[in-house]
């Protein structure tokens, strides 16, 4: 799971720990803001499957290849995919009011990593940035 990778713009490149994942992992979410769509194509051509969504940061070409918001099933579990969520206050009602047919949301925007779960079971994730970690410790 990854968001805000603003590649070229904030690095180069992913870091090679996040790229050691990608050719790992079974499913590689990106919640938006990739900026190019080199990037695009090299998490494509790396990742075994790759959910992905467009966030305010991305334009042309980018958001012609992906959704605005993501679904995907996997062995049962119903996750979402979505760049922004509005605000912190109130998030996880809000949520849980558009993603009603949701177990996982996966967003983005912010920077910073967030874990919760809202009073109807929604579990909400942003895996905050490998590369512009905004006042975060790592």
């Amino acid at each position: 799971m990854v968001a805000d990778t603003h590649v070229p713009k904030r690095a180069r490149d992913l870091p090679a720990e996040v790229w050691r994942e990608v050719q790992s992992a079974d499913l590689v979410i990106h919640a938006g803001d990739w900026v190019d769509e080199r990037l695009l194509d090299e998490l494509a051509a790396r990742a075994r499957r790759l959910v992905g969504v467009w966030g305010n940061n991305d334009h042309g070409a980018l958001r012609e290849r992906l959704p605005e918001v993501a679904r995907v099933e996997i062995e049962g579990l119903r996750i979402a995919v979505v760049h922004e969520t509005g605000v912190a206050k109130g998030r996880e009602e809000r949520c849980s009011a558009w993603f009603p047919d949701v177990d996982v949301l996966v967003f983005g925007h912010s920077h910073i990593p967030w874990d919760t779960t809202s009073h109807t079971g929604l579990k909400l994730l942003n895996p905050g940035s490998p590369t512009d970690r905004r006042r975060q410790p790592h």
